[in-house]
Parts: structure tokens; sequence; C-alpha cells
């Protein structure tokens, strides 16, 4: 009597038998199938365009959730009316939004702007090799140790480089000795954007890569389409020149999918008149955005006055003590009849224009940029 399925088998030598034979039965059916397939289709190439169009495999990123700030047309609307009324807004937005100077600017299209890049206080050597690869990536950098103590608050650098005519201000967090973050600022006004960063891959640790040079890259932005995406991308934009020097040959693409911002940067062979290669440089390393505040990063109690100096002393001493206070307060008071470039003065509190949060994705379709 023989069992309906290998499972009812009991002997195990009997049972892996019946399984090996019907796995085997399959693939044999199937390789048939597709072999007739192919030779239909050989003949008729409709069919197999048919096919394709049908056959559309179901991932995340096509069957992701329809955000009303995605700039593309409801597939559930009828009628492109409303779809040009979103492109319109957006177009507008972009137009007064922050980096519109950037765009319409009538400066030396080749000239890069200024990026202040630095770290966390006490960073590791880890960190600063990274922020050479940064240096290296954009061709404005400049890189400044960050000091230790107080008064080196994010917003007070931001503002003491935006005095200086700094676009960017660029800073690489570090958590157990390792770059775990980076917030970018543009200058002088903001917006503030926060990113995790991971999987970092130096240079030196790319299998042949490619020698980088000091020309401007071209810069590929790829999968920004909602409007919260577009500020991200404009941002990058901003960072390199308007106008690249092609004879460079090399190319920086900031890849979203997912939500997940993948840098790259290549160099471009052409091989023939048909075929071009690609030859790593590097660094790579994958960005997520968890914030973005408007304006400067906050410092808090940033221009009030400091707490008196407080003396526990006797009775006789006190006219001493007023004597000490006053000369204190004229010296305070000298550096500010002093003519000094008034820098640019960071908030107190955060404004945060949009923060992720886990309630935010309501599915694994959910996506912001």
């Amino acid at each position: 009597m023989s069992s309906s399925h290998p499972t009812d088998i009991k002997n195990k030598m009997k049972r892996e038998e019946v399984a090996r034979k019907s796995k085997k039965a399959k693939n044999q059916q199937k390789l048939e199938r597709r072999l007739a397939i192919a030779k239909a289709e050989a003949n008729d190439p409709a069919a197999k365009k048919k096919r394709l169009a049908e056959n559309v495999p179901r991932t995340l990123d096509n069957m992701r959730e329809f955000d009303p700030s995605i700039l593309t047309a409801d597939p559930n609307q009828a009628g492109p009316s409303s779809s040009q009324d979103a492109l319109d807004e957006a177009a507008a937005d972009l137009a007064n939004d922050s980096f519109a100077s950037y765009f319409t600017s009538t400066d030396d299209p080749s000239l890069p702007p200024k990026i202040l890049i630095t770290t966390s206080p006490k960073a590791s050597k880890s960190t600063y090799e990274f922020c050479d690869e940064l240096v290296g990536v954009f061709p404005g950098a400049e890189f400044i140790r960050r000091k230790k103590g107080k008064g080196f608050e994010m917003g007070r650098i931001a503002g003491w480089a935006a005095g200086r005519d700094y676009k960017h201000l660029l800073v690489v967090n570090e958590d157990m000795k390792k770059p775990n973050a980076i917030t970018l600022v543009y200058l002088p006004n903001g917006p503030t954007a926060y990113f995790k960063l991971t999987s970092i891959e130096l240079t030196k640790n790319i299998f042949g890569h490619a020698r980088a040079t000091p020309h401007n890259p071209e810069l590929v932005l790829n999968g920004f389409v909602t409007r919260l995406g577009h500020a991200v991308g404009r941002m990058f934009q901003t960072m390199f020149p308007p106008l690249p020097e092609f004879q460079g040959r090399q190319v920086v693409t900031l890849h979203n999918q997912r939500d997940f911002l993948f840098f790259r940067r290549h160099r471009y062979a052409f091989r023939s008149t048909e075929k071009v290669a690609l030859q790593e440089i590097g660094p790579r390393f994958t960005l997520k955005l968890r914030s973005l505040r408007k304006g400067l990063p906050a410092v808090l109690n940033y221009g009030e006055a400091p707490k008196p100096l407080e003396f526990d002393v006797g009775p006789f001493e006190e006219t001493e003590v007023k004597a000490v206070q006053g000369s204190a307060t004229n010296d305070d008071a000298e550096p500010n009849d002093a003519k000094h470039r008034a820098p640019v003065v960071p908030p107190k509190t955060d404004d945060y224009l949009w923060q992720w949060k886990p309630e935010l994705e309501t599915s694994r379709r959910t996506f912001f940029l």
C-alpha cells in the first residue's frame, strides 16, 4: 500500500528515496515547460513581450504605499489635473526653499562651496580617517579638529563657520570608537539634517580601487521622489559645484532605496564607442535620515550672562570682594567695545521639520524619501 505523501512513510531510507524522486520529477517538468515556452516565443516575439509585461515581480519598492508628498500621480486618481497641480505646487516650493540661492547664483559655476568638516569631541583614529576620505570627496572641504571643553557646541561652530563664508558644516559623530552618524548643516540659516551612518568601507579596503583626482565630480541623485526626498537631495547637490569637470571622469552617486542612501564614487572609462566600464574609487557608506531641523542646531542658554562669582568670606573682606567683581565686569565689557565680525546666532530650541519615529512606519511598504 503506497502512502499519499513521503512524510507518511515511516522507513527513513525509503522516505528519502521517494522525496528525492519526487523532487527530480518536478524539476524535470519545470524544465520541459520552460523549454516549451522558449520554443514558442522564438517564433512569436509578441508572446514573450506579453509574458514579461504580465509577470512583474512584487517587491517592496513597486508596492510602496502612496504618500501625498510623492511628486508623481496617484494611481487611484483619474486624470492628470491633480498631478499637474501637485507638480506646480512642488515647483513653487523648490523656488522658495533654503537652497534656491544656490541654483539662482551668478557666481562662477566651477567654484566649489566651502565645507567645514569636524568630529564629535574626543574622536578616535577611525573617525579621523573617515574625515580624511570625506575631504577628498567634496572639492571645497576643509577639516578642522574640534577642541575640547565648553564653548564648542555644534550650534556655536555653525555660527562661527557661517560668519566666515562656509556653506556647509559636516560633523561626524562616533560611538564605541566607530563613526555612527553624520550631522549636515546648511549655512547660514539651515536646515540641519541628521543621518545614521553604517557600512563604511574606506578606499584602502576596496580591492582594485582607482585613484582619485582633484577634478570636480559629477553628481547622480537617484530615487528621491517625495518632497522630503527632494529637500535631502538638493542639500547634497549644494555640496558640489554646479559645473563638474568632465575630463576627470569621476561621478558621485547617491542612490535612495527604501530610505537608505547608498553613497558610491566611481571613475568611468570608455573602452569603445559602445562600451563603458566603471572603477570604484571609494569610500562607500550608507546613510539613513533620522531628522530634519529648521535652522541651525540649538545651543541652550546661548547669550545669557554667566552667574556672578560667589565668595564665602567674612564681613571685613566684603569691600575687597566687591572691588574684584567690579574689575571683572570692566574686563568683560572691553571686548564688546571693539569691532568684531558678528557671528550668526544659533537658536535656543530645536524646531523639527521632520523626525523619524517608530510609529510612522505603519508597514514594511512605508517609505519617506
